[in-house]
């Protein structure tokens, strides 16, 4: 991790800095993909298939290449003759025993489309109306097929998504000993049972996937402008279809306007534009419309699960089991095996489960890819954890809470491996709960029951507990400090809304002792940093941050040469605090603004140094496990079966706050997600694999009077993994929200004997449900 030189003893972590950007984002100075326009720029349009599974007969565009306006037309025909490469799946788990087939992901059909909205050809006009009109013209002779859906993906004979695979199943993951298992729940005192169908999700982010490529022909290199969480992912994918070296690219990502994971994946189209880019020696232009995004961007959750838990007589869990099925789609993303690994691994939350034995298969289908969607596998499996324990509660006879409090894993068993593989450094599982539950005035829920009940609605208390990994992967950050003093950070992740340009100075302003105001953030741009992963699973302020800090440390060691110098004093006499360097026992001292014009002197400077001030810092990638208890209390209306959110009560562990504003926009941000598909949000394709929810008028989300007040606490304990103790902070809501909303408001259909509802838990699925379980009582 660097030198160990002591940073300043004044620290702006914790302060609620208000964030720098939002002036420029709220007053309309943002500036985003579609914001980019230059001289001569032209227009593409992509043909999607209108068909879920079938081969291409033929395909003539001799009509749309004679369309006004028109300067380029491409389809799989142009891909297979210039022997361009496919899409590259970076992580997805080995394949055993032959268990599996990793397909390749062209960036337009060649032998068949495989799902709605699949990519058939390319069609570049000098206006975006003359391309639309253009792709019109393009005859595609199709021969339809058979759908495969999640339900019949591994049926015996079903259709092949991909005729060379031996059926349809993409992936297998298989973690514990089902002998083991299977032993402990014969000698079980209780078992229970659940199924839960998570329902597929689609990111809809503010600014829709878009990008601008051009070409410049001084250099021979070529740039992208991409609404994108990861600019190297992106130069990556593009340079492996296209058979460039990554120095000929130039990937940037301007200001995101979201992204969720959504944004983590590399597309097809934007390696289209650059090869058309390449082509027209003109900057292309392409923006996804609302219903292309729906079509066509990578889509989350998506899982069926069938668990069990067995209990001892006295409550305690001795095993868990579960079968799981996780639809990739049709084409594997980049990070297609992440929900697969992370749901395989994910069921032990804060429990102290001693056995697991889980079975999670990817099957391919002839829907959109799928994959990482803000917590990626972890809600999923948080939530048939909390479930199975909110119904073992009922089947030991034992309140659910006192039920968890049972099954913790304890403060002084860290640090603690899970039956899932992971390593909990720390936590205090009892002590979030005592908090939330006192937050919440618990206490006080019968009586707020029954003035509900006076008014007419059901009131219903739920509670779950939640703990996931984050922080994956390294990361590496760059500080530099002109001769003037002014503080420059190159930083290897990509901001789409969490506060970078707030958080990452704040940091470097309390070690360094500088103003905010001379610090500055650069950021998703190839040219301007040697790498970075991006933004995406809870890591920015873990492994970035980290980094940032090894960079920081290795900046005041080599100043600390430079003072020494300066100052005419040894090395080891020379301390750092607030900007300041001293050298010990004397008068004499230099600022780091001072030191860094020295730096870059023409001589004098010591040698060991080199020219100018700078750090770089890498950070291991060392997970931390951020973790929670979320509370919900609901009403709901039984003529209806509308639900209405009354209350929610969050208290989490993160480690250590950087900045609480920040931290309260991604808890309300996340609760919002984990409500949206919990109530309202689902992806909806029908038999025949053709899209129901492709509009903002058939998919459902949160609007901001479904968001309840949201009383939020915090019970800290540092991570021991990493130099700022940090945790992450961006899923709390969407792994703890779904489960607690479902558990309140089965609570408050608990007379009716009501088990099981489908997600998300429409007013209608709920009127059903209340309407069978009256039939079934009469």
């Amino acid at each position: 991790m660097g030198s160990k030189a002591p940073l300043s003893s004044r620290s702006a972590i914790g302060a609620a800095i208000s964030r720098v950007e939002d002036f420029r984002l709220i007053t309309g100075a943002g500036r985003f993909v579609d914001d980019f326009e230059f001289r001569n720029t032209v227009y593409a349009q992509v043909l999607r298939s209108p068909h879920a599974h079938a081969r291409i007969s033929s395909i003539d565009i001799s009509s749309a290449r004679a369309a006004p306006g028109v300067l380029l037309v491409l389809t799989g025909e142009d891909v297979v003759r210039e022997k361009l490469g496919s899409m590259i799946c970076k992580f997805a788990p080995a394949i055993v025993d032959g268990r599996g087939y990793r397909p390749s992901y062209p960036i337009l059909a060649t032998d068949k489309v495989r799902h709605v909205g699949d990519r058939v050809a390319l069609v570049v006009a000098e206006t975006l109306e003359q391309a639309r009109d253009a792709s019109e013209l393009i005859d595609v002779e199709y021969e339809e097929l058979e759908a495969v859906s999640l339900q019949n993906a591994l049926s015996a004979g079903s259709v092949k998504v991909w005729d060379e695979s031996a059926n349809n199943l993409c992936m297998e993951i298989v973690l514990g000993d089902p002998n083991q298992t299977d032993e402990m729940f014969l000698r079980a005192a209780h078992t229970v049972h659940t199924e839960i169908r998570y329902p597929r999700i689609s990111a809809n982010t503010m600014e829709p996937r878009g990008a601008i490529a051009y070409f410049e022909p001084t250099d021979g290199r070529c740039t992208i402008c991409t609404s994108t969480q990861a600019p190297f992912r992106v130069r990556e994918n593009i340079c492996a279809v296209l058979g460039l070296q990554e120095m000929h690219l130039r990937v940037i990502a301007p200001d995101v306007g979201g992204g969720f994971g959504m944004k983590a994946n590399a597309y097809p189209e934007e390696a289209l534009l650059v090869w058309a880019a390449r082509k027209l020696g003109c900057p292309v232009k392409w923006t996804a419309t609302r219903g292309e995004a729906l079509l066509s961007d990578m889509h989350g959750r998506d899982q069926m699960t069938k668990a069990e838990m067995a209990f001892s007589a006295d409550g305690r869990i001795l095993a868990l089991r579960a079968e799981t099925l996780i639809n990739v789609g049709a084409y594997l993303a980049y990070s297609a095996g992440v929900p697969p690994t992370n749901a395989t691994t994910s069921f032990t939350s804060c429990y102290d489960i001693p056995l697991i034995c889980v079975r999670v298969r990817a099957p391919f289908t002839n829907t959109a890819p799928v994959g990482p969607f803000r917590g990626s596998g972890k809600p999923e499996a948080t939530f048939v954890v909390e479930r199975l324990i909110d119904l073992g509660g009922k089947q030991v006879g034992i309140d659910a809470i006192e039920l968890r409090r049972r099954n913790f894993i304890r403060t002084e068993s860290m640090p603690y491996k899970t039956a899932g593989g992971f390593v909990y450094d720390s936590g205090e599982f009892e002590a979030i709960l005592r908090k939330a539950l006192l937050m919440a005035d618990a206490d006080a829920f019968v009586s707020r029951r029954e003035k509900s009940l006076q008014r007419g609605f059901l009131r219903g208390f739920g509670l779950s507990m939640h703990c996931q990994p984050s922080g994956h992967q390294s990361e590496r950050m760059e500080i530099r400090i002109d001769p003037k003093g002014s503080i420059s950070l190159y930083v290897g992740t990509v901001a789409s809304g969490q506060g970078h340009e707030t958080m990452f100075p704040q940091m470097v302003s309390g070690w360094l002792g500088v103003p905010m105001s001379e610090i500055q953030v650069f950021q998703g741009d190839t040219d301007r940093t040697l790498f970075g992963r991006g933004t995406f699973a809870q890591r920015s302020m873990i492994a970035g941050g980290s980094a940032l800090h090894d960079a920081a440390t290795q900046i005041v060691e080599n100043a600390r040469h430079l003072a020494a110098s300066m100052l005419d004093a040894p090395k080891d006499s020379i301390d750092f605090d607030d900007g300041i360097f001293f050298a010990r026992g004397t008068n004499k001292t230099a600022s780091l603004a001072d030191v860094a014009r020295f730096s870059y002197y023409g001589s004098n400077v010591p040698s060991e140094v080199g020219i100018g001030l700078s750090g770089v810092g890498t950070f291991s990638g060392t997970p931390s496990f951020p973790n929670g208890c979320m509370i919900v209390e609901v009403e709901l209306d039984t003529e209806t079966g509308a639900v209405t959110i009354d209350r929610l009560t969050a208290v989490d562990d993160v480690g250590i706050v950087i900045n609480p504003n920040a931290l309260s926009g991604q808890l309300h941000g996340s609760v919002a997600h984990g409500l949206g598909e919990t109530l309202l949000e689902q992806v909806v394709y029908d038999d025949t694999g053709q899209l129901l929810s492709g509009s903002f008028q058939d998919y459902a989300m949160p609007r901001a009077s479904h968001i309840p007040p949201i009383e939020e606490g915090h019970s800290l304990v540092p991570s021991k993994t990493n130099p700022l103790g940090v945790k992450g902070g961006a899923e709390a809501g969407n792994v703890g929200a779904p489960p607690a909303i479902m558990s309140a408001i089965f609570d408050a259909l608990s007379q009716f004997e009501i088990k099981s509802i489908s997600l998300p838990a429409t007013p209608e699925r709920i009127w059903r449900a209340l309407r069978t379980a009256k039939e079934l009582t009469k």
